[in-house]
């Protein structure tokens, strides 16, 4: 279940229709789905055959033409170099759109006119960042994050970064319910 912390005014959502409503405000699509047990450790073709339907909406909607996996755990080589490239505030020329099979993270979306909105995404999330979007992401303590990604133009989809530091204000993890700016 996803969580929205507003940390700048002491607000946070935790009710699927609240998150829904306050991403809604700063341009983020959030919605739920189940994840079955078994789909969470099973094969990438398995996972995406599960979704087939979710995926196929999303695709209507948005014009997107290809999905994929991705499996981040911390045995994944490499792991500090590529969270580094989205733990700094940037935007993509196309939407980022996630439905998160396990694990978790929290994107951290700063609109151009309001405060930064702290984003803790897990098991059933669906999230659409919008092209353009100001954003960074970070993992949750365990590390740990599988699911299904849809793209335009998977080049398209490299990180373009702002330089403004905005990120050095909060948290770098999960922290929970008691999550406070550093």
């Amino acid at each position: 279940m996803a969580v929205v912390r507003i940390p700048e005014e002491g607000r946070s959502f935790h009710v699927d229709s609240e998150v829904s409503r306050a991403l809604a405000a700063i341009g983020i699509d959030f919605s739920r789905v189940e994840v079955p047990a078994e789909v969470a450790a099973a094969p990438s073709d398995r996972v995406l055959a599960t979704y087939a339907r979710e995926i196929a909406a999303l695709s209507a909607r948005g014009g997107y033409v290809t999905a994929d996996v991705i499996d981040v755990k911390p045995s994944t080589p490499g792991l500090d170099a590529m969270l580094a490239k989205f733990s700094k505030e940037h935007w993509h020329d196309e939407d980022e759109v996630r439905l998160i099979v396990s694990g978790s993270g929290v994107f951290h979306v700063r609109p151009k006119d309001g405060p930064v909105h702290a984003i803790e995404v897990g098991p059933g999330d669906s999230i659409r960042v919008p092209a353009g979007t100001l954003h960074w992401f970070d993992l949750c303590a365990s590390r740990e994050i599988r699911a299904v990604r849809l793209f335009k133009d998977p080049a398209g989809w490299t990180p373009r970064y702002t330089e403004s530091g905005a990120e050095k204000g909060f948290q770098p993890v999960c922290l929970g319910p008691a999550y406070h700016p550093a």
